[in-house]
């Protein structure tokens, strides 16, 4: 199905109601695998960083990452959910060439953490996200499909594998059904998965990097007819690897659904591949049921069984969590909900907290940030944190600004300069000659100039309509190149003429 044969998103509404699933997969931050000793560092040459155990080669045995389970069960604790006092591993079974065993270590039925709760905000609304579990399990390797037109296995020459990543420690956070969403489903999942990566940013746990899949999310999703009680067929789209992709994989499942149903077509129960450049989905192959993947206990590992002691020493030592942080910050910088909404969903919260570490007044570095950095991100179409330009640096520009060395205007330009990678501030500023005219006999003469060419209306300014003055501050700036004090051409302006301010 074509994106042109699609029901509208308001249409499909007026009719379904969808009903979400999301499961979210978190690369751990540990520095070896989950089951044995290799190194998760990023970068090094294929297949490099393997060994017999997460090669599954015959004899080897694994051993239980003790920081992994840690992270789990703070992950697990931030989300609310009960810590098992008991679980084990099970083999999930099934060929895929990237993973090496044929089968993968994970958690079917006794998982570390369940029953837990996410609540997010969407529009002022408080939206709460039951989770299912967290569960912990291995990554699987890499594969490079070489020689097709779209970079995936049809039509490929050939396949290359990079096991490196085989075995990297994951955390698979599964929801309950998200109902009642409504028209507001694809928010909800976008704001979900933004504060579950705000929250595990702020446990430590990973970098929750999701372009560079340390943060992958499964959409699944189903449309069951308006006051019906059945949940319809699910799709499942995978590997959804940015905020906004998940937004629009939900929205484009919803117009696809109700277009096949709206037909008398059926929904096949399927994973989907979603494609960034227009938003789509296709389909990737039968999704099977959990009885397909023949599960059960793994025999080389011990069952993992957590002290309470432990859990709750690791519940204490917590830190403040992103909705708490965010409450105390909103009323700090005194903030509505909508604007604090906003800065969160810019991913500015960091940057402006972290410019302000670096001596900046907070609505100065929330101004930059949210105002000028933001519209360079979007029109390059990359993260906030992805600009060229330091939390510092935004600090010294509203530095310069403060001690009158800079004017709004000249500070722009000097963003524009240290994005470009013409240096610091600083550097820009001199280079570009950017610093403002201070300089009183030369703004005097810009004034005097300015006051010559316009007599209609200097005397204007003179007979009481001070407002006027705002043109000639206009000819001063203009010929000062926009670097004049605008307010001190102002004063000049009035006392030349004897009128007060």
């Amino acid at each position: 199905m074509t994106v042109t044969e699609l029901v509208s998103y308001e249409d499909a509404l007026a009719t379904y109601d969808p009903v979400m699933g999301l499961e979210v997969h978190v690369e751990l931050g540990t520095k070896t695998k989950m089951f044995c000793g290799c190194s998760t560092a990023l970068g090094a040459e294929p297949n490099t960083q393997t060994c017999p155990t997460c090669l599954g080669l015959p004899g080897s045995l694994p051993v239980v990452n003790a920081t992994g389970v840690e992270s789990a069960i703070k992950i697990g604790l931030a989300l609310n959910c009960e810590i098992a006092e008991w679980c084990r591993f099970a083999r999930k079974n099934y060929f895929y060439p990237d993973m090496p065993k044929n089968f993968q270590t994970s958690q079917y039925d006794e998982p570390i953490a369940f029953n837990g709760y996410l609540d997010v905000d969407v529009d002022g609304e408080v939206f709460r996200v039951e989770i299912e579990r967290a569960h912990m399990e291995e990554d699987t390797g890499k594969s490079t499909h070489v020689g097709g037109a779209t970079g995936r296995i049809h039509g490929a020459q050939h396949s290359l594998l990079d096991y490196n990543r085989a075995g990297i420690p994951l955390i698979e956070i599964v929801t309950k059904p998200i109902v009642g969403a409504g028209e507001k489903a694809p928010e909800v999942a976008k704001a979900y998965v933004t504060e579950l990566r705000e929250l595990i940013k702020s446990l430590g746990v990973s970098d929750a990097r999701m372009e560079m899949g340390q943060m992958r999310c499964d959409v699944n999703l189903s449309l069951r007819p308006q006051g019906a009680d059945k949940f319809g067929t699910r799709s499942e789209t995978k590997n959804v690897n940015s905020l906004r992709s998940v937004e629009r994989a939900v929205r484009f499942e919803v117009q696809r659904h109700a277009a096949v149903l709206n037909d008398g077509g059926t929904i096949i129960q399927e994973t989907r591949h979603f494609h960034e450049e227009d938003g789509s989905t296709t389909s990737g192959r039968v999704k099977e049921e959990a009885e397909d993947y023949r599960y059960f206990p793994e025999p080389d590992l011990v069952p993992v069984a957590p002290a309470r002691t432990w859990v709750e020493e690791l519940r204490g030592g917590l830190p403040e969590l992103p909705r708490v942080r965010r409450n105390r910050l909103r009323e700090d910088w005194g903030l509505s909900r909508h604007e604090m909404q906003s800065v969160l969903n810019a991913g500015a919260i960091d940057l402006i907290t972290a410019t302000m570490d670096e001596g900046a007044p907070a609505d100065q570095a929330r101004k930059w940030w949210m105002g000028e950095l933001a519209r360079r991100a979007n029109e390059d179409g990359v993260e906030l944190a992805e600009l060229p330009i330091t939390p510092a640096q935004v600090a010294r520009v509203c530095a310069l600004v403060k001690e009158g060395s800079l004017n709004d205007k000249l500070a722009r330009q000097t963003i524009e300069g240290v994005l470009a990678g013409e240096g610091g501030p600083d550097e820009v500023v001199a280079e570009r000659g950017l610093k403002v005219v201070s300089d009183e006999g030369a703004l005097g003469t810009a004034v005097d100039e300015a006051i010559a060419a316009n007599a209609a209306i200097a005397d204007k300014i003179r007979g009481g309509k001070v407002a006027a003055a705002g043109a000639l501050v206009g000819a001063v700036m203009k010929a000062t190149r926009g670097q004049a004090d605008a307010a001190r051409v102002r004063e000049l302006i009035l006392e030349k003429l004897g009128v007060e301010g």
